[in-house]
């Protein structure tokens, strides 16, 4: 049994879309300037020399050529991409499950569920990170729900200020970014390509990998960019739930812009990292195309 994969166009008026693009308009264009004046001033900031003021003086590529000579920063950055790279994983692993509930078997709970979905954006992110920490700290509720169970006899540091820990919040913080596109993917899959493979014979597993998820490929690589590309920057869950072994790209490039008060070697080690995120796109970009030739 081939793949099947569907590429039905949505029919829609011309005077519909003239006015959806008409209305989208303006504030594309103040946001793509907006974009654009912010990436020009960080790229002007990385060509200027640090004389402790704001702009820095005069124009050189030193703030690169350190970047890309010293093994702290390469070391800081693969550590970086590779935890992304877990919780992106991590979190597109659960987040598939609960999109495909919502989308094949939710039923009139649909509605509640996709609001108890989006219900961690009403709450400060900084407050899920603490109560992470919290879970995870050394008189924490796993430590005390284990030694309750009898499991262990007294608490570890082994949970918090360690790789994991980075990890694990992080895939929670972002669960709801990777299961909304999942699901999304899923709720546009023709239920007569479905009903398609079922006449054809398929049992639910082979319809599952004929049709459901060559079909929610998309959605499942936009979940992982939307989650990868902000977990390489961020800073504030390694702070407040990793340890040294944990410290990530973002910490150094706030501390550049804080204690050190360097922001045009700040400003380069930001664009280094949005090169390398680009790369990074662009695989997942090829990848998706490749995939979708085959298919």
């Amino acid at each position: 049994m081939s793949t099947i994969v569907a590429r039905q166009p949505l029919p829609e008026s011309r005077s519909s879309t003239g006015f959806r693009l008409a209305m989208l308009l303006p504030g594309g264009l103040v946001t793509f300037f907006l974009i654009l004046f912010a990436l020009g001033l960080v790229v002007f900031l990385a060509l200027r020399g640090n004389d402790g003021s704001l702009l820095g003086a005069g124009f050189t590529f030193a703030n690169f050529i350190t970047v890309a000579s010293d093994p702290l920063y390469w070391t800081v950055t693969l550590r970086s991409l590779a935890i992304a790279g877990l919780v992106t994983l991590a979190t597109v692993v659960t987040a598939y499950p609960v999109a495909y509930y919502l989308a094949f078997h939710a039923g009139r709970r649909r509605g509640l569920l996709l609001f108890l979905v989006t219900l961690p954006f009403w709450t400060s992110y900084l407050l899920r990170v603490f109560a992470w920490k919290i879970v995870l700290a050394y008189n924490g509720v796993l430590n005390s729900a284990l030694i309750e169970s009898g499991i262990w006899s007294e608490p570890t540091l082994a949970f918090l200020n360690t790789p994991a820990a980075v990890i694990v919040t992080l895939a929670h913080a972002y669960a709801p970014f990777a299961i909304l596109p999942i699901y999304v993917a899923l709720d546009t899959i023709p239920k007569s390509l479905l009903e398609a493979a079922s006449d054809l014979g398929a049992r639910p597993f082979t319809s599952f990998r004929r049709v459901v998820l060559p079909n929610s490929m998309p959605g499942v690589l936009a979940a992982a960019l939307v989650v990868f590309v902000p977990t390489v920057g961020d800073y504030v869950t390694p702070a407040l739930v990793g340890g040294p072994a944990s410290t990530m790209i973002g910490s150094l490039i706030q501390a550049q812009f804080g204690k050190a008060n360097d922001w045009p070697f700040g400003a380069a080690l930001a664009v280094a990292v949005m090169l390398v995120i680009l790369a990074v796109v662009l695989v997942v970009r090829s990848a998706d195309r490749r995939f979708g030739s085959r298919t």
